[in-house]
């Protein structure tokens, strides 16, 4: 599905990512982890072309190393950002159709279905994101990306500052997003949550990968479990 290869990322003259290589394989979840500083969203941006940066970036077939970034969403990707930054001042549902800007024609059927998949959003459907809490705010930036139906979700940092609770309700839809056929490329400090998801990851320190491997077999490294899961 996607295919990177010598990335490099730049800010002024601060080498963020250094020439890494990575893929994404279909119908998997393929987690970037690491600590803070180490490159994992600086990456992410890269593939939607929205930093300075060099590099071949394959993404089904096509070569989008020198697309422009709206190029590179209509395509089939959809980047949910750390933060969320959902529009606060519109409603639940506003939200949902700023996410339907290229697939209008589909905004009523993918809209039911994004109720029927985060019955929370159904529940307040015409209230500002503005007035929902965290977790609600995440599951509206992830019910936006979907209304574009990409072909591959990149999510960065999705669990950051939610109760333990309803993390385990967005992993649990992330595994079912994949169980439907969205390739998913995961950014996430909780190293210990996205190693259970995932089907494949990179471990990236000061720009570069470390380590790669199946996630089962990195959950398990005594490396991983002191370095990043507390044990």
């Amino acid at each position: 599905m996607l295919k990177v290869k010598d990335l490099e990322v730049y800010y002024g003259l601060i080498k963020a990512v250094k020439k890494i290589n990575f893929e994404v394989k279909k119908g998997q979840i393929v987690s970037l982890i690491g600590s803070n500083g180490a490159g994992k969203t600086s990456t992410l941006q890269a593939i939607v072309n929205d930093v300075k940066r060099t590099g071949n970036l394959v993404y089904d077939g096509y070569d989008i190393s020198k697309e422009r970034t709206h190029k590179i969403i209509q395509k089939g990707i959809a980047l949910v950002p750390e933060g969320r930054r959902v529009f606060v001042n519109l409603t639940i549902e506003e939200n949902l159709r700023m996410g339907a800007f290229n697939n209008d024609d589909k905004f009523e059927e993918l809209k039911e279905k994004m109720y029927r998949m985060f019955s929370r959003l159904d529940q307040k459907r015409h209230d500002l994101a503005g007035t929902m809490s965290g977790g609600e705010q995440q599951m509206l930036a992830i019910a936006r990306a979907l209304m574009s139906s990409p072909k591959l979700l990149m999510l960065d940092e999705p669990s950051l500052g939610l109760a333990p609770k309803i993390i385990g309700e967005l992993f649990e839809v992330i595994k079912t997003l994949r169980d439907e056929g969205i390739t998913i490329l995961l950014v996430e400090q909780n190293a210990y949550a996205a190693l259970e998801v995932s089907d494949y990851a990179y471990v990236l320190e000061n720009g570069e990968i470390a380590l790669e491997d199946i996630s089962s077999n990195l959950i398990n490294s005594d490396e991983i479990r002191k370095k990043y899961l507390g044990a």
